[in-house]
């Protein structure tokens, strides 16, 4: 097949859409297919004949996001490209022109639905917006063929927001790279020179994560905090976090041997549609802890391979995080399961999925709703 991909956001921009869209651009070419990708600039370096450029612009209050701008070449690019189906990844402004290019070429779209915009307008104080933003992408999407949620729970949310054709497709997880065997006793003993359990949080440190809840971990004895990653909330974090181990951004097999040295992964965002950063902790064999909401509810069975709280519950986090930090049989016992609950959820086999809803677009089958 050729499949045009749509993406409003790219390389070098370092997120979940971003690392989504290059996954199914790996496996495409392992399959035999061609891909074309038209994403917002400024794009990875070197010249990249599968790659068109648009202009793009930061969402006002989601600065690292940046999505591309409505374009009147996409149904030209498209057209010279002639694809079989076009895959929109989580459309939203330069999405609009690449349905719209699909539905002047008669060409079938699958939409993919990822980031929680609403939630994180929200989070960013635009508290009047949800039903704009609701309809806006409600427009969008209920002109693909097929839009597909990542989690049950997102799932359940477009469906009752309007959203028609929907589809279960999840995330993968390299489950190689995310594995206890790269747990290092070299690092542990630097990171915890006294035998404290390591709790430790990976993911971005910006506002929509809520990372300031880390703070309410603060003077758990025997505990020693790891926040790994970046973002414009590092500095105010260090402040409320003085006893904490920043690392910052972390990628390859430092970040494998950091979350496998872990005895605790936390999470505290709440807007998230699937939850990648949870599904690698688990697949590290670490119980997790995170807010029931969202994509988390799909990954984590409570008391069996990690623990949930009340999104908005603080104390309740604190109290799940020390129930595990003070217990070495049930970490043990929930390590185990978390890498048994992720067995079978390597990007291969996702990646074979999404084929098949290109393919069943492609053969006008009907959605089988999960």
């Amino acid at each position: 097949m050729r499949i045009a991909i749509v993406t409003e956001s790219f390389l070098p921009h370092v997120n979940g859409v971003t690392n989504s869209v290059c996954r199914v651009l790996e496996h495409l070419a392992g399959r035999g297919h061609e891909a074309l990708v038209v994403a917002p600039g400024p794009g990875p370096d070197g010249p990249d004949d599968r790659l068109r450029l648009t202009a793009g612009v930061p969402l006002p209050f989601y600065r690292s996001f940046v999505v591309g701008l409505p374009s009147r070449h996409v149904t030209p690019t498209l057209r010279d490209f002639r694809p079989d189906v076009v895959h929109l990844a989580s459309p939203l402004m330069l999405g609009t022109s690449g349905v719209a290019a699909a539905e002047r070429l008669g060409v079938p779209a699958v939409a993919v639905f990822q980031t929680d915009l609403v939630g994180f307008a929200r989070r960013y104080g635009l508290r009047g917006a949800d039903a704009l933003v609701w309809a806006w992408l409600r427009r969008i999407y209920e002109r693909a063929d097929r839009t597909l949620a990542p989690s049950r729970p997102t799932m359940d949310e477009l469906r009752k927001r309007g959203f028609p054709r929907l589809a279960l497709w999840a995330r993968g997880v390299d489950d190689q790279r995310f594995h206890p065997r790269h747990r290092s006793a070299e690092l542990r003993e630097r990171l915890a020179p006294g035998g404290e359990v390591l709790i430790g949080y990976v993911g971005r440190l910006a506002t929509e994560k809520r990372p300031w809840m880390l703070a309410h971990l603060a003077g758990l004895p025997g505990v020693r905090l790891v926040v790994v990653g970046d973002g414009p909330a590092r500095r105010r974090l260090e402040r409320l976090l003085p006893e904490a181990t920043f690392t910052g951004f972390r990628t390859g097999q430092e970040l494998s041997e950091l979350v496998a040295s872990l005895d605790v992964f936390v999470h505290t965002g709440a807007d998230e549609t699937f939850g990648q950063a949870v599904q690698e902790g688990l697949a590290a064999g670490l119980p997790v802890v995170a807010p029931a909401s969202g994509g988390p509810l799909d990954l984590i069975r409570p008391g069996h391979n990690g623990l949930l709280y009340p999104p908005d519950d603080p104390v309740a986090m604190r109290a799940a995080v020390a129930a595990l930090a003070s217990d070495a049989s049930l970490r043990t016992r929930m390590g185990g399961h978390a890498r048994l609950s992720v067995h079978g959820r390597g990007w291969e086999g996702i990646c074979d999925e999404l084929i098949g809803h290109y393919q069943a677009v492609l053969g006008a089958t009907p959605v089988e709703h999960a």
